[in-house]
C-alpha cells in the first residue's frame, strides 16, 4: 500500500536518480522544497479556523499558523536561491518553536508540544548536516527540560483543554508528522533506488565487459563468474565452480597461479600473471586439448580492520593468445634479421679480404707502369695506366669502408686508446684530401683553440672521422669555397666541427644522415660519387667513443658536422677533468635520430 504522502514518490525518485549528478543529494534538496510547500498548504487550510479562534479570544492557533506559513514561504525562498542548508535549518527551527509554544501552554508532560518537539531532531537527521543534527538535539532537550520545569512549577499558561484546542494541537502535530514522514519516504526511497541502480549498473558492467570477471571468497571458493567467461573457456560458467577452473590451468603454470593467488588472498597484494588455460571447443573432433594464453589480474578486496585475515579476490582474465603469437613472430623475425645481418657482415668481410689482394696487385703494377719501371710507355698507355691506378685506389677505398662498416655492425671494431693532441691530426688529414680540394679550388682552414688538453681516444679512428668529414665537406662544397675545421673544448669533451658552405641538406635528409648507404642525391643520374658509408662509419666510431654526432644544415647555405669526444675516453672520469659549468645543457645522443631532428641554420 502506497503512503498517502508519497506524491508518486517512486516515479519522481527514479527520474531524479537517473538525471542527477549526486543523486541522494538532489532528492534531499527536492524534499526541502516539498516540505516548504506542505507547510504552506496546511497553513493556508488552517487560516479560517485560526481566525475563528482569534475572534473567540484564543490567539495561539493563529500565531502558530502564521508562524508555519511564514516559515514555509521563507524556506521555499531560500531553496530557490540555492541556500539549502539555511532552508533545512529554518524548517527544523520552526518545528522546535511550535513545540516550545505548545509545551509552554500545556501543563501536562505528555502533550502534543513535546511530541512535536521530538520530531525536529528526526527531521534534522533526515535532511540536515551534522551541525544541524547536533543543534536540534540540544534545542529539543532544552525545550523538553523547559516544559518539564514549567509543569513542575506550574508556570505554564494553563489554557483550558477544550475540543477546539485538541483539534488545533493535533493539526500542528499532524502537519509536522507529515513533513517528517514525507522526508523519510523521499530520502529513504532515494537511497534504495540509488543502491539498486548502482547494483544494476555493476551487474551490467560485469556481464558485458569483454574480460572475464571471476570473484573468489576468502576461502578460495568461486562465487561469481561473468557471462564473458563462457566465451573465454568455451563452457558454461557453472562448470568453473569447484575444481573446474583449476583443472583448466596448464600443469606447468599451476605453481605460478597458486603463488599469485596466495599473495592476493593472504597478503593483500595485487598480482598480474600470464598463464596457459584450456579452452573447450564443442565442435572440435580432436582429442588434444587446446590451450590459450590468459592474462590474470588478481585484486584483493580490502576492508578496514581485515589485517592478518584472508581477503576475497576479484580476477580479471583476458585472452592474450594473439599478442603472444605476435611476440613469437617478432622474436622469430628478429632472430632471422640478426642472422641475416650477421651473414651480411661475414660476406662483406670475406669479399673484402678476397678483393684486397688482387686490387693491391692492380694498384701496385699500374703505379709501376706509370713510373716507367717496366719501360717507357706511350702517352696513350700512360693515360691508361693512370686510369687503372686511380680506379684501383677508388676500389680499395670502397673495400676499406665496407670492411670498417661490417666490423662496426658486428661489434668487432676494437679501440686502441692513447693520449694525443687532436689538433695534430689536422695537417695529415689536410694532406690526404688536398688533391681533391685543389681540383675543386676549395680552401681548407683550421681554427684551433689554445691550451687544449690531451685526448684519450683511438688516434686512427679519430683520423678516419676527420678524413670522412673533410671528404664529404669538400665533395659537396661549391667551387672556390672554404671548408673550416675547428677544435675547442666544450665541458668534459672536445668539440670537433667541420663546416662547409655547399649545397646543404633538407630537414628530411638530415633525419637520415648516418644511415648506411644513404645519399642525399641518389639514383643513376646523381651528381656526386660515393657509397653513402662515410657518415655511417663516422657515427659508429663516435658511438664507440661514447661521443655525440650532430648535424646542422640548410639548403643552399651549407652544413656543419659536429663531433663531441670525451676528453678522458669512453669512460669519463670526472676527477681527472676540470669542472666546467655548462652555459647550456647539451642533448644526449641516445639514438640515430636524436641528433638528426635539430633544424638549425649552419653558422
Amino acid at each position: 500500500m502506497r503512503s498517502p504522502f508519497s506524491f508518486s514518490v517512486s516515479k519522481e525518485i527514479s527520474q531524479a536518480v537517473a538525471g542527477s549528478g549526486h543523486r541522494p543529494e538532489a532528492l534531499r534538496r527536492q524534499t526541502l522544497a516539498d516540505n516548504a510547500r506542505i507547510a504552506i498548504a496546511v497553513s493556508a487550510l488552517a487560516i479560517p479556523a485560526s481566525v475563528y479562534f482569534l475572534i473567540i479570544g484564543i490567539p495561539l492557533p493563529f500565531v502558530m499558523v502564521t508562524l508555519s506559513l511564514a516559515s514555509g514561504m521563507i524556506t521555499l525562498t531560500l531553496h530557490t536561491r540555492k541556500l539549502y542548508e539555511q532552508a533545512a535549518a529554518g524548517q527544523v527551527y520552526t518545528i522546535l518553536l511550535l513545540g516550545l509554544l505548545m509545551t509552554l501552554v500545556d501543563r501536562n508532560l505528555g502533550d502534543m508540544g513535546m511530541a512535536v518537539t521530538v520530531l525536529a531532531p528526526v527531521l534534522a537527521a533526515l535532511q540536515g548536516r551534522k551541525a544541524l543534527r547536533t543543534q536540534s538535539w540540544v534545542l529539543a532537550g532544552a525545550v523538553l527540560a523547559l516544559g518539564t520545569l514549567a509543569s513542575m512549577l506550574s508556570l505554564s499558561a494553563g489554557v483550558e483543554m477544550t475540543a477546539s484546542w485538541f483539534i488545533a494541537s493535533g493539526t500542528v502535530f499532524a502537519a509536522s508528522l507529515a513533513v517528517v514522514v514525507h522526508a523519510a519516504t523521499r530520502i529513504g526511497g532515494a537511497y534504495e533506488v540509488y543502491d539498486k541502480s548502482q547494483v544494476n549498473a555493476y551487474r551490467h558492467l560485469i556481464e558485458h565487459v569483454q574480460d572475464a570477471v571471476i570473484r573468489f571468497s576468502s576461502d578460495g571458493e568461486l562465487l561469481l563468474a561473468s557471462r564473458s567467461s563462457e566465451k573465454l573457456f568455451g563452457c558454461q560458467r557453472y562448470e568453473l565452480t569447484g575444481s573446474g577452473l583449476g583443472e583448466r590451468l596448464h600443469v606447468l603454470d599451476r605453481p605460478l597461479y597458486l603463488t599469485a593467488f596466495a599473495d592476493a588472498n593472504q597478503g593483500g597484494q595485487a598480482r598480474t600473471i600470464e598463464v596457459r588455460m584450456r579452452r573447450d571447443d564443442p565442435h572440435a573432433s580432436a582429442a588434444a586439448p587446446t590451450f590459450i594464453w590468459v592474462e590474470v589480474c588478481l585484486s584483493p578486496v580490502l576492508e578496514s580492520g581485515s589485517d592478518g585475515m584472508r581477503h576475497e579476490v576479484v580476477a580479471l582474465l583476458r585472452d592474450i593468445t594473439e599478442r603472444k603469437d605476435d611476440e613469437a613472430l617478432m622474436a622469430e623475425a628478429r632472430r632471422v634479421a640478426e642472422e641475416a645481418s650477421s651473414a651480411k657482415s661475414r660476406f662483406l668481410a670475406t669479399i673484402g679480404h678476397e678483393l684486397r689482394t688482387p686490387l693491391n696487385a692492380v694498384v701496385g703494377f699500374s703505379e709501376m707502369m706509370s713510373s716507367g719501371i717496366g719501360g717507357e710507355l706511350s702517352p696513350t698507355h700512360q693515360e691508361y695506366a693512370g686510369l687503372i691506378h686511380q680506379s684501383g685506389k677508388h676500389l680499395l677505398e670502397v673495400v676499406r669502408m665496407l670492411l670498417d662498416m661490417s666490423r662496426l655492425d658486428a661489434g668487432k671494431f676494437e679501440l686502441q686508446t692513447e693520449r694525443f693532441q687532436l689538433p695534430d691530426l689536422i695537417e695529415p688529414c689536410f694532406s690526404m684530401v688536398g688533391v681533391m680540394a685543389r681540383e675543386r679550388d676549395i680552401r681548407l682552414v683550421a681554427d684551433v683553440a689554445t691550451n687544449l688538453p690531451l685526448l684519450l681516444a683511438d688516434e686512427r679512428a679519430c683520423r678516419q672521422i676527420l678524413i670522412n668529414l673533410l671528404s664529404n665537406a669538400v665533395k659537396f662544397s661549391q667551387p672556390h669555397g672554404t671548408v673550416t675545421v675547428s677544435i675547442k673544448r666544450q665541458g668534459q669533451s672536445l668539440n670537433l666541427s667541420v663546416t662547409d658552405h655547399g649545397i646543404g641538406m633538407a630537414p628530411e635528409s638530415l633525419a637520415r644522415v648516418g644511415e648506411p648507404f644513404f645519399q642525399v642525391h641518389d639514383g643513376l643520374n646523381r651528381r656526386y660519387e660515393g657509397t653513402g658509408l662515410g657518415l655511417s662509419i663516422v657515427k659508429g666510431l663516435v658511438d664507440l667513443h661514447d661521443g655525440t654526432l650532430r648535424a646542422m644544415s640548410e639548403i643552399g647555405t651549407g652544413t656543419t658536422m659536429t663531433v663531441l669526444l670525451p676528453i678522458n675516453g669512453p669512460a669519463i672520469k670526472a676527477e681527472e677533468t676540470a669542472t666546467v659549468t655548462p652555459i647550456r645543457k647539451e642533448p644526449v645522443a641516445t639514438s640515430n635520430s636524436s641528433w638528426l631532428d635539430e633544424k638549425r641554420k649552419a653558422q
